[in-house]
Formats: structure tokens, sequence, C-alpha cells
């Protein structure tokens, strides 16, 4: 793969078309971005065909990375991602970096049976988010990192993230790339008085105003938070069913109108919801991109917001070379210098120590950003949603696709 835009001229068309439609990367990122899921099918059958980098047996200096759509600081004006390109010309090695991950379930079905047979993906490491990390862990399909390559990692991974992820403690087979963290978000002028509870949002003004989002783990980890039980620790079918209560209640008398994935930034946008539970990231590009100036106001709930990791990990069947090689394109993203590039661009919270410093350089105007750099404060109320096992994850997942009516 090239690097910057697809050659195929019809996915390039879908992602003028989409941009033109002033979606904004954050939407993109999300999963439903529809050039995401085009560029998603032709890389797949590109790199299964010629087996990928040196994970596929090749001799190249080369390794194929799977990635979110627009998760890189990706330069318009060259059409390339300047961070991989000074990667390269530092160490020689070449990365065939797909924009490949629309969703984590789809992209997990287009690899599962090379996952489960320890054959190559066609990557040699991908960036899904933990919870799908988690299962990879389970089943033994991913590899153990050996540090001894990781010294920036070991140096400058932040505190919490180290056993963030309750089935790889320690990250000995998972190292994050971003952390999304969500919120709640509200229109600062109509909704003066802010959110500060969860039942702010069922204030009478607010009704068909509010909106939730369609990821069980942001919305549903914020409603558990809200109702006072931490949805890192040990709650169990009591606290859910209390939870999904109030979610099916707000649902069925009205409050709560707009349940929405990538799309809930119009409804703010519009104004049809002046109170929400959303992505950081994405507020951070509303209020960059509005004509009329900042509108939103998002905070980290006293209760506790959410945030989650899309971490790096090296399936099973990529080859050992090709994982060294991995192992040191991940110490050079864990420069901090290197991660404030990107930070710059994807606007979520940095896993590396050091960048919000480096920051200060890169773009004065992020450096202090709380919601790109959280507060010592920010930190205590940010919770992992705990993994949950099989039979816990089909049963809520359906409770939860159940009332919210899709």
């Amino acid at each position: 793969m090239a690097h910057g835009l697809p050659e195929d001229p019809m996915v390039r068309n879908i992602v003028d078309m989409i941009r033109k439609q002033q979606f904004n990367r954050r939407q993109l990122l999300r999963g439903a971005g529809v050039a995401g899921a085009g560029i998603g099918a032709m890389g797949l059958a590109s790199c299964a065909t010629n087996g990928g980098g040196s994970g596929g047996g090749g001799s190249d200096k080369k390794v194929v990375w799977g990635n979110w759509t627009y998760y890189l600081d990706f330069n318009e004006d060259t059409g390339s991602w300047d961070s991989l390109d000074n990667f390269t010309a530092e160490t020689g090695i070449k990365v065939d970096y797909i924009e490949d991950i629309d969703d984590n379930n789809t992209f997990y079905g287009k690899i599962k049976d090379q996952l489960a047979l320890d054959q190559y993906t066609g990557y040699d490491v991908i960036t899904f988010t933990d919870w799908m990390n988690a299962r990879l862990v389970q089943a033994e399909q991913v590899q153990a990192f050996d540090y001894a390559n990781l010294p920036n990692v070991t140096a400058n991974l932040v505190d919490a993230q180290w056993d963030a992820l309750d089935v790889d403690p320690g990250r000995k087979m998972t190292i994050p790339w971003q952390l999304p963290a969500s919120g709640w978000v509200w229109n600062t002028e109509a909704v003066p008085q802010g959110i500060k509870t969860l039942e702010d949002f069922m204030r009478p003004e607010l009704k068909g105003k509010v909106g939730v989002l369609t990821e069980l783990r942001d919305t549903m980890g914020m409603i558990l938070a809200g109702l006072g039980y931490d949805p890192a620790g040990d709650w169990g079918d009591k606290e859910w069913g209390e939870a999904i209560q109030w979610l099916d209640d707000g649902l069925q008398s009205g409050q709560i109108k707009n349940v929405k994935g990538n799309s809930y930034t119009q409804d703010l946008e519009r104004g049809d919801t002046l109170a929400a539970m959303a992505w950081t990231g994405d507020v951070i590009m509303m209020n960059t991109e509005s004509p009329d100036g900042p509108q939103w106001t998002m905070e980290v709930p006293q209760s506790g917001g959410m945030i989650a990791a899309d971490s790096f990990t090296v399936p099973n069947g990529t080859s050992a070379g090709a994982k060294a090689l991995v192992e040191e394109m991940i110490n050079y993203y864990y420069d901090p210098v290197v991660m404030a590039a990107v930070a710059d661009y994807v606007t979520f919270v940095p896993p590396v120590k050091g960048t919000q410093e480096a920051m200060k350089d890169v773009n004065p105007d992020n450096a202090d950003n709380p919601l790109i750099f959280p507060s010592e404060e920010d930190w205590t109320r940010l919770h992992s949603f705990r993994t949950l096992s099989p039979e816990e994850d089909k049963k809520y997942s359906a409770e939860f696709q159940k009332v919210l009516g899709l």
C-alpha cells in the first residue's frame, strides 16, 4: 500500500464525498466511515494475496500495520503520514499503513479464521480496542512483547495504563496506542448550569434533547458510575439491572431521544441534542471547526467518565523478525516528541508520559487542553470497563441492543 489517499479512484471519490459533507475525522474514526469500510475490504484482500511484509515470509524490512481511519498524523499537503516517513528515514523500516479497522467486531470477523489457526493475518500489528484485545489474549492468539526492545514504553507508558486491561496486567501482550475518553457534553448557552449528575439529564427542560452513545461500554459505564458503581470493579447482574433500567426509563419517557454512534455530533450541531454522553476528541474538533466559535462544554463527570485503549498487538502468525520491527516502531512512537505530533492531529488522550510538555513546541494551543491531557484529578475519575465473560458479553449486549431498539 502507498502512503496517502487510496489509489483506487472510486474509493478516493468516496473519501472526497465524505469530506465535502463535512464529516469530521472523529466520526470516521468511530467506525461508520464509508471510506474506512471500502478501504478495509480492499486492504485486506491485497495483503492476504501478497503475504504482507516480513511477517508473511518476505525479507524486506517492512511491517504491515492495520489501524483505524484518521488515527495518525496525516499530512494533507504531501499525502503521507509525517511520523511514519520520519520513522522510515531513521530506521530503513518501511510501514504498509492500512486504515482498515472500521469496527472491532467487523474487523475481527475478517481475520478470526487466521487467528484461530495461528496463521498470518495479513498484518504484523493491529490496534483493536482493549475489550476486543482481551478476547485475543484469553484465546492466546497474540504474542508477548520483548520489553528489551521497548525502553521508551518501559519509561513512558502512563502509570494508569500498566494494569488497565485486567486480563493483561503489566501490558505483556498489549501496548496502548491512543486512549479514547468519554464524558458529558452540553450546549454552553442552552444549558448554562451544565450537567453535573446523572439525574441532570432528566431535567424537564431537556426532554427530547438528551443523547447517548450506541457504544455499550461508554454509555453503560457512565451510567454505572453515575449510580455509584465502579465500571472496572466487581459489579454484576444487580448493578447492571439498575443501569439498564435507568436507560430504559429515559428512552421510554422520551427524555432520551437521540441514540447515535458516529452521527451524534450532527445532532449537537443542529441543536437536536443539548446534553449528551460523548467522546472527548469529537468535542475538541466540533469546537475547533465551529464557525461561531466554541459552543460546547465537556467535562469528565465527578461520578466518572470512561477511558479505553486502542492497543498494539502482534498476532501469532507474525514472524519473529517482523515482531522485532514492530517493537522498534512502537518504541519510536513512545518518544514524547513523536507522540505530541500524533496527539495534535488525533486529539485523543496520548498514553505517553512527557507528551504534554512536548506539545508546547508542537502546538501550544493544545498543551493545556484537559480533554487531551487530563489533570491528575481527572485521571482518578476516568474508569476502564472491566472485561466481561463470554456469557456476560452475550447477555448484556443483547439487553443493551434491545433497550436501544437496535
